[in-house]
């Protein structure tokens, strides 16, 4: 299997390996656009590898800071006493560029940049850019793939 996010159509495809369509989801890349700098809060480009999946068995709304789950629920309320704060939800694919001196090593690495899939409330908009450099996903639609796709499994992120 692999994955392609499309930040043109803001969505995630996952295909097999005779490249048939398994699923799409509809996704949420960066509002700043695209680009592999650290600190510009774009997404990535190019071909990724799912380093690691995090949160296996974790209920849907886990909040995760530095990939840890906090212990907390995410809430309409507990969002209200935390304005402003990007939300790491439910699981997380952490990507790791394949292309050395694009989106691996130096100052452009992806892994480095903690750049990954993760969930969003349900109050997140998908279908338009909104992340601060990720890609975000529905709960829902997030704990489907992340079932699906094993670690070492191929993202390509382009920007058609």
């Amino acid at each position: 299997m692999r994955i392609m996010v499309s930040v043109a159509r803001q969505m995630l495809t996952l295909l097999a390996d005779d490249g048939r369509v398994l699923r799409e989801y509809s996704v949420s890349t960066a509002t700043a656009g695209v680009g592999e700098v650290p600190g510009s809060y774009r997404t990535p480009r190019g071909r990724h590898l799912i380093r690691a999946k995090i949160g296996d068995g974790q209920p849907e709304n886990t909040v995760f800071v530095r990939r840890r789950p906090t212990g907390e629920i995410w809430t309409p309320e507990l969002a209200a006493a935390h304005p402003g704060r990007d939300w790491i939800l439910t699981r997380i694919l952490w990507l790791s560029g394949c292309e050395p001196g694009f989106n691996r090593g130096g100052d452009c690495d992806t892994m480095r940049r903690y750049i990954y899939i993760h969930g969003s409330p349900d109050s997140a908009e998908m279908g338009r850019p909104g992340s601060h450099g990720c890609i975000r996903m529905r709960n829902a639609d997030l704990v489907e793939l992340f079932a699906q796709v094993p670690c070492y499994t191929l993202v390509e992120i382009s920007e058609d």
